[in-house]
């Protein structure tokens, strides 16, 4: 009799599956449209982003399946080596690598193909994230452990930085999700939020005492709230003194630290300046195609700004518009809903581990897909800055692709394995 412990698709998880493979396929479909060129008519032809995309696909599924023939226990022991080699490729890539729109990000491979290993350190960092909060005696509310784990983030985060790549800087700041669901403080959740909410505000006041005032003001009310609470007391007021510094630094990070570029997107969304011709064009014309699909889309290759290709990068950052372009509301409504079934299914996978390593991997594909979908979308309809990440599975690239695959599958393998221990 077969051992069913041996089989390939021996307790896979096939909702998720199904949901990657209309994800790839939407892609497909909707970069065929944004990249048709009538001069390559054919699906197949090498010549053109959708011919390209699908060897993508293909690749990518046949790696699923490989995953899928692997031990469980062979994937855990390989992800400091994993996590090495993509750390040793960001390093390559500062020195031989291609700059593309202002990034130098990409590793030429020869035949029009071309690698981003900050892609690849997203699946990596998960991973030896994971192996080491599974260790013994690791705690994430010991300073320790909380540093080696804030390194293991960090490091990767410095060297996507250098390229300068922010938007795939900022994606493995979602990892601290990660860290709160395995006892993190929720202070610092509460931190990173204010610290965003008063960058803005800051930028959109003149008088910085506008700012600081209110925030003083709620302070002194939860301190006097919670007076006989010392440890409340004392957190709220070194909470203020943070806020209030980084208030006062945030000029100088905006004037000095972010390019030019980053400042112009950052100034359109705060409604600060407008340049419909210019920084503000692709977001413009991405809002004029999701509006124009109204409910129900002007059909598959009948979107006129896809047609004559008035957004720019429209098969890669800005392949959502295509989507509300040509299927409308309900079409947009779809692929999103997709997207949350995905993430409260690897949610609900995370939850009924038995394994340590298994549940804390979950989290971190859960947090890298929600980040991506969030910005992407938001991206494409003018809420956010425009900082070029990619749509999960949808948006054109062998890299991303293949990232997402690697971080999916990995997940899926290592759910079949749910009944037992991995140790790492």
């Amino acid at each position: 009799m077969n051992n069913p412990q041996r089989s390939l698709f021996f307790n896979v998880d096939w909702i998720a599956v199904i949901i990657y493979l209309c994800l790839c396929t939407i892609g497909w479909f909707n970069i065929h449209s944004a990249a048709f060129d009538p001069r390559y008519p054919s699906a197949f032809d090498m010549h053109t982003d959708y011919g390209k995309q699908l060897v993508f696909i293909i690749v990518a599924v046949s790696l699923a399946i490989i995953i899928l023939l692997l031990e469980s226990r062979f994937i855990v022991a390989l992800a400091p080596a994993i996590y090495a080699i993509t750390t040793l490729l960001l390093m390559a890539v500062l020195v031989v690598g291609r700059n593309v729109g202002g990034n130098q990000a990409w590793i030429s491979l020869g035949g029009g193909f071309r690698l981003q290993p900050s892609e690849l350190a997203k699946f990596s960092t998960c991973l030896l994230l994971a192996r080491y909060l599974n260790g013994t005696n690791v705690k994430i509310t010991e300073l320790k452990s909380f540093l080696i784990a804030a390194g293991i983030i960090l490091f990767p985060m410095a060297l996507i930085m250098l390229q300068p790549d922010a938007g795939s800087t900022l994606v493995f700041s979602a990892l601290i999700l990660v860290l709160y669901r395995e006892g993190l403080s929720p202070y610092f959740l509460i931190l990173e939020g204010l610290f965003i909410t008063l960058f803005v505000l800051t930028l959109k006041v003149d008088n910085h005492l506008y700012v600081i005032g209110p925030l003083v003001a709620i302070a002194l009310i939860v301190m006097l709230l919670f007076k006989r609470n010392k440890k409340v007391v004392s957190t709220v007021f070194l909470g203020l003194c943070m806020c209030i510094a980084f208030i006062f630094c945030v000029n100088f990070l905006y004037n000095h630290i972010l390019k030019p570029h980053q400042k112009a997107r950052i100034d359109i969304v705060l409604g600060i300046t407008t340049d419909l011709r210019g920084r503000g064009y692709n977001v413009n014309q991405s809002k004029i195609a999701i509006g124009s699909g109204k409910l129900w889309g002007q059909g598959y290759m009948h979107g006129t700004q896809t047609t004559y290709k008035f957004v720019p990068e429209q098969s890669t950052d800005f392949i959502f518009c295509t989507v509300g372009e040509e299927w409308g509301f309900a079409g947009a409504v779809t692929v999103l809903g997709l997207y949350l079934f995905l993430v409260l299914r690897i949610i609900r996978i995370a939850e009924r581990q038995r394994s340590t390593f298994t549940r804390v991997y979950a989290y971190g594909v859960a947090s890298v897909i929600f980040f991506h979908v969030v910005i992407n979308v938001g991206m494409t309809i003018g809420i956010v800055p425009s900082i070029g990440i990619p749509l999960p599975f949808i948006s054109y690239g062998g890299s991303s692709l293949v990232s997402f695959t690697l971080l999916l599958f990995v997940l899926i393998k290592l759910d079949s394995n749910r009944m037992g221990i991995i140790y790492a």
